[in-house]
């Protein structure tokens, strides 16, 4: 398996050649030259395996260039029941008849970011043992991520992980969860600003190669290639927990914010997996489902992301949402270096005229957003008709995607977070506190380190400058 840019530049490369860098060296996404195509038998083969045997099945197609051997053990080593407090890893469970909720946040900081990040973690761990090297991982967040990249990176020897959020727009739960973090090689950044702010100095430094390169800077958001294929496992999976036969379609409800979750879905849809409808959400920063409904993708500065109580979804530039339009405009990367160019220019681009956009249903994409009271009353509905608690940005997937169900057609809608980390709307709506499992109790009230910076790439590369030095 090779891989390309977005934008075109640059020679095919191997896995462990993108593995570790985040951007391509002309600003663009690491993708696949094909998709590899899953056939009935294999589907099949596929349907009894465990989740890491399931894992294995997918990556080794995707990461051709990790010995069978070493990529079985570090997928194995990756998803046990002592980690994911869960032999399932992923269990699915039903609301009713037809209407499912696949459990993602089992992992150490109770988000769906764990199921990639512990895997990418542990394959960090092996390419830089391959060449004695070390990395200086370079993150932002908007609230999940940057936990989950600390809680998978912590202790690892060669790695240094900077993680940028916007300072004070996290919940009480996940601000805890990374700043309480004590090991020396966990660097907390808060920044005066939005998760865009965050997100556009990560691009900056990496698109300082001279920079990148003498500090071995990488990148755990989800523009790494590697965590978006880790999540194509458990569309496979959820996928055999609610059908008897590979004929059978479904459709996926997914809280987006930054792309990649739903972007992974749109991989296992490519591969062969009867995915009927990849039901976008979105909060009150609607940007993507603009962008669905009207063809118009435009980004909001940041003066106007909303702060909401789906805080992980405070986004209005979308990073993976690059690695779809690639798909769109038929893997043409002149016209993609060219919307992006357009972007950067103007905030905006409009494919509405263009045969791009009545290619989305081809894709099987809908969307829909949801707003404070919307969660609130969905989060109520789903806890007294069936006593269940979810968080606030499942309740956002939930809310769109009962508004695409089809009869027929199971709905799985993909879970976020789990809701202790978000008790504040939890009690605002059903007038209870969420259990915090995992002997998380008292998170909140520990010690915490971190530094606060104004949003430019200049402080945060002296920041790094001096942890390296010192």
């Amino acid at each position: 398996m090779r891989y390309v840019s977005t934008r075109g530049a640059g020679a095919p490369a191997a896995f462990l050649d993108i593995l570790l860098g985040g951007l391509m060296d002309d600003g663009g996404l690491a993708m696949p030259e094909s998709y590899p195509q899953i056939d009935a038998a294999e589907l099949a083969r596929w349907r009894g395996l465990t989740y890491p045997a399931l894992a294995f099945e997918i990556l080794r197609r995707y990461a051709d260039d990790i010995p069978v051997g070493e990529l079985k053990r570090i997928v194995d080593n990756t998803y046990t029941a002592e980690v994911f407090h869960c032999a399932d890893i992923t269990p699915v469970r039903e609301l009713e008849s037809g209407v499912f909720i696949a459990g993602l946040s089992n992992g150490p900081t109770l988000a769906f970011k764990d199921v990639a990040m512990q895997l990418l973690g542990n394959l960090f761990e092996h390419a830089l043992a391959k060449t004695g090297s070390e990395l200086n991982i370079l993150g932002a967040t908007s609230g999940d991520t940057g936990s989950a990249a600390e809680y998978a990176m912590r202790g690892k020897r060669g790695i240094r992980v900077f993680m940028l959020s916007p300072h004070q727009k996290m919940s009480p739960f996940q601000t805890a969860q990374m700043f309480s973090l004590q090991d020396a090689n966990i660097v907390n950044i808060a920044v005066r600003g939005v998760f865009d702010d965050c997100q556009d100095i990560v691009k900056a430094v990496s698109n300082d190669h001279a920079f990148k390169s003498k500090y071995s800077i990488g990148t755990v958001n989800s523009i790494n290639w590697a965590r978006v294929v880790a999540q194509v496992v458990y569309y496979f999976k959820a996928y055999f927990a609610v059908t008897q036969s590979n004929e059978q379609q479904v459709s996926f409800a997914v809280p987006s914010g930054n792309f990649g979750n739903i972007c992974a879905g749109h991989i296992a849809r490519s591969m062969g997996l009867r995915i009927r409808k990849l039901i976008l959400a979105t909060n009150e920063n609607d940007v993507l489902d603009e962008f669905f409904r009207t063809g118009v993708y435009r980004v909001r500065p940041s003066e106007r992301v909303q702060q909401t109580s789906s805080p992980s979804m405070d986004i209005s530039k979308a990073s993976n949402f690059e690695r779809f339009v690639f798909d769109l405009v038929g893997r043409d990367s002149q016209t993609v270096a060219a919307l992006w160019r357009q972007l950067d220019r103007d905030g905006v681009f409009d494919l509405s005229a263009t045969p791009h956009f009545k290619r989305i249903a081809q894709f099987g994409f809908v969307s829909g957003s949801s707003c404070h009271a919307d969660r609130l009353q969905t989060i109520r509905t789903v806890y007294r008709k069936y006593n269940q608690l979810i968080d606030t940005h499942t309740a956002d997937g939930v809310k769109v995607g009962l508004e695409h169900c089809e009869a027929g057609v199971p709905l799985i809608c993909l879970e976020t977070a789990l809701p202790a980390k978000f008790a504040a709307t939890i009690r605002e709506a059903v007038g209870i506190d969420p259990p915090v499992p995992y002997g998380l109790d008292g998170l909140e009230k520990l010690p915490q380190r971190f530094s606060v910076l104004d949003a430019d790439d200049a402080a945060v590369k002296d920041l790094i400058v001096r942890s390296c030095a010192g």
